[in-house]
């Protein structure tokens, strides 16, 4: 997980505004705890906080490439997947790599294919590249929108994020409630509609969206859609495809230069993520480690029912047994977790995981 966050502005030159800049990708300073940098060039500011994981030296950002006189600087958040994939077909076509990082090959990339370059990516993304040339920022998000990205337009600015919070610290930006997305938190919440937030001006990219943006034009565009297809395979055929996608799916997310684990929850989710992750580093000779989480307790208090007839801890240690994993077990109380809530709430920005109600008291 990194941030990111940019501000472009053609009516006037925003070259010195590095306080302002720093101040926006500090505020990410959660999802990127590792290095922080920044771009800055006369109508454009791009700062990135990152969370080291794959290429540590050089996958630094932003990330900037120089392309038959034309200078393309990126920040991304997320992991692309097929980045082997097409790193090799960019070297056939004469592009040269100083390292191994997914930041340099989506760059590239996007060099060598232009908008196009969305068709080609298996991952999850959020982000912005600066042509110099055209003066043209390019924004995008992934299919499903696993990775967060915001904006808005203030006074001529062009502001964008990874976290609204990190746009609130424009001076340009008021924090105001919109009353439609205030409506939707409290009436349907955790859902809302797509690209809406509950502060006045402030958007969210849609996933599977991408904005362009130029001197000349600002638009937002779909680049893909779920559709439906008839299915023809029979069980036997359904059940061996969709076994070969979630273990292309896990294994090429094991993607890392720094240790990974997984969480052992008791589900069958995790559990067919752990025995696919373990089995694939049993075979590079290494140990996965996984942890679960429970509640002091639980076993005392815990009651059993249709729903959950058996405690979670039962299914994880026979997974941990199983797969010969480095587990280990965190045991938490409810003081503990009720400390924490304003942090998670700090760190989503609103809320977003229940369905908030409203009590009303009328007193004679």
């Amino acid at each position: 997980m990194c941030g990111i966050a940019g501000i472009v502005n053609y009516k006037k030159d925003i070259k010195e505004q590095e306080k302002l800049i720093t101040e926006m990708f500090n505020s990410l300073s959660k999802r990127g705890p590792d290095e922080s940098g920044f771009y800055m060039e006369n109508h454009v500011n791009l700062g990135h906080r990152r969370l080291s994981i794959v290429d540590i030296e050089n996958g630094k950002q932003p990330m900037t490439y120089k392309e038959n006189g034309n200078t393309y600087t990126i920040v991304y958040n997320g992991q692309i997947y097929n980045s082997n994939e097409l790193r090799e077909i960019l070297i056939k076509r004469g592009f040269k790599f100083n390292g191994h990082s997914d930041t340099e090959v989506l760059l590239k990339a996007y060099v060598y294919y232009g908008q196009d370059v969305l068709k080609y990516l298996n991952g999850i993304f959020a982000f912005a590249i600066w042509n110099e040339r055209e003066k043209e920022l390019f924004l995008a998000r992934d299919h499903f929108g696993i990775k967060p990205l915001y904006y808005t337009i203030k006074n001529g600015n062009f502001i964008f994020a990874s976290e609204i919070k990190a746009i609130l610290k424009h001076p340009d930006v008021k924090t105001q409630i919109d009353n439609i997305g205030i409506c939707e938190l409290f009436g349907v919440g955790p859902a809302h509609s797509p690209g809406k937030t509950p502060f006045k001006d402030i958007y969210e990219l849609e996933p599977a969206h991408f904005i362009l943006l130029n001197p000349d034009i600002l638009y937002k565009k779909e680049y893909w859609k779920l559709e439906p297809k008839y299915h023809s395979d029979d069980l036997e055929t359904t059940c061996e495809r969709i076994r070969d996608l979630v273990v292309d799916s896990v294994e090429r997310q094991l993607q890392s230069d720094v240790p990974l684990c997984s969480l052992l929850s008791g589900g069958l989710d995790s559990s067919i993520i752990t025995a696919i992750a373990s089995e694939k580093y049993k075979e590079e000779g290494r140990r996965l480690e996984t942890f679960s989480v429970d509640y002091v307790d639980q076993e005392k208090n815990f009651v059993k029912n249709d729903f959950q007839p058996n405690l979670d801890l039962e299914f994880i240690n026979l997974m941990v047994e199983k797969f010969g994993t480095s587990h280990r077990k965190i045991i938490l109380d409810t003081p503990e977790l009720f400390d924490k809530l304003k942090q998670s709430m700090i760190a989503r920005d609103f809320p977003r995981n229940g369905r908030c109600r409203f009590f009303i008291f009328i007193i004679f």
